[in-house]
């Protein structure tokens, strides 16, 4: 069998009392895009966190391509990495998030360009070269010279994923990446995951759009309450879902 490249072991979490995530486990194979669906406050985004590393479980662990993220085992003991040690890890994802949190003084190649050259050390002609390259990916080649109050915010968020993509990360991570769009722009968004996708990208997703989940998913996983309710492919979550409480939420969601 092929091993995961993400493997989520009895990962809890609980902030001010209020348990954001319980036990959950849940392994994303290579290649493969994984969909998370659930209400508000089922834990989605949280599980997401954990695994790029912005929130730090309470119990569990979390590998990522066969390193344990976070911690360090030394006997029976884990130690907490530094932070430049999590910040590398940290390089293997790529995170795009609700807001695009793009850099406002900066054009998009700038904004593509930024992480290429402070991070990798990259010479500014290779990484402009390299930025110009994504931004025709992601179909905005004409606008690398546009600053983020010149672009509608679906070409931000295009923006946002290029320069993600520019790490070159084994695992992207998507956090409602269309909730803050226009229902027009949605659409355009969409078309770029479904081409990364197609490439091989390995991906977690949390998303309300059921229609691309249905369309582009590999595995689908279904959250209530901080826990993982049910998972299986696509077809069989979002078709036949077996647990009342997904039965639920998806008569709630398609009316």
């Amino acid at each position: 069998m092929t091993a995961p490249l993400v493997a989520i072991r009895h990962v809890s979490k609980t902030f001010s009392g209020h348990r954001a995530l319980q036990d959950v486990s849940l392994d994303v194979l290579p290649g493969k895009v994984v969909c998370l669906i659930g209400g508000s406050g089922s834990g989605k985004t949280t599980l997401l966190r954990c695994v790029n590393q912005l929130t730090r479980p309470d119990t569990g662990g979390i590998w990522l391509d066969g390193e344990l993220l976070g911690v360090r085992q030394a006997g029976d003991k884990l130690h907490r990495l530094t932070d430049r040690e999590i910040a590398r890890q940290r390089l293997k994802t790529g995170m795009v998030f609700q807001r695009f949190n793009l850099f406002p003084h900066m054009t998009a190649l700038g904004n593509v360009m930024e992480g290429l050259v402070q991070v990798q050390k990259r010479g500014r002609a290779l990484a402009e070269a390299e930025a110009q390259a994504l931004l025709a990916r992601v179909g905005l080649a004409e606008k690398a010279g546009n600053y983020p109050a010149q672009l509608s915010g679906g070409q931000q968020q295009r923006v946002a994923i290029a320069r993600a993509l520019a790490m070159k990360p084994k695992l992207m991570l998507f956090d409602e990446p269309t909730s803050a769009l226009d229902p027009e722009l949605v659409g355009e968004v969409l078309a770029v995951m479904r081409e990364l996708a197609r490439s091989g990208m390995t991906m977690i997703v949390v998303t309300h759009e059921l229609a691309f989940a249905r369309e582009v998913a590999d595995h689908v996983v279904f959250m209530d309450r901080a826990t993982i309710v049910e998972q299986g492919s696509a077809e069989q979550v979002l078709t036949a879902p077996r647990e009342r409480r997904t039965q639920d939420f998806l008569s709630a969601v398609l009316g």
